[in-house]
């Protein structure tokens, strides 16, 4: 026979939780020290309320594009071999 496990909570519990995930967020981006991780996480909290099935116009999407193109003319683009040691040293920091 299967067994099954549930799991009951309160609106006070999944506060509290909330409460905790944010503190200990807090704490762990005050040691944070690589700006491009700085960078994915400033991207994340400031797209957080875009729809992701929100289809863009064709003019966002051209901007997005040509700053893209200007980016990498500039030179800012790291290799495939750059970014993985990057990452790796994301949980170092």
């Amino acid at each position: 026979m299967e067994q099954k496990l549930y799991l009951y909570s309160t609106k006070k519990d999944i506060v509290m939780d909330l409460q905790a995930d944010l503190k200990w967020i807090q704490k762990e981006l005050q040691t944070v020290k690589d700006p491009t991780l700085l960078e994915a996480i400033k991207n994340i909290l400031k797209y957080r309320r875009k729809v992701s099935s929100e289809r863009i116009s064709i003019e966002q999407y051209n901007k997005e594009i040509d700053e893209s193109i200007a980016q990498i003319e500039r030179g800012e683009t790291y290799t495939h071999e750059e970014m993985g040691e990057r990452i790796k040293k994301w949980g170092k920091q």
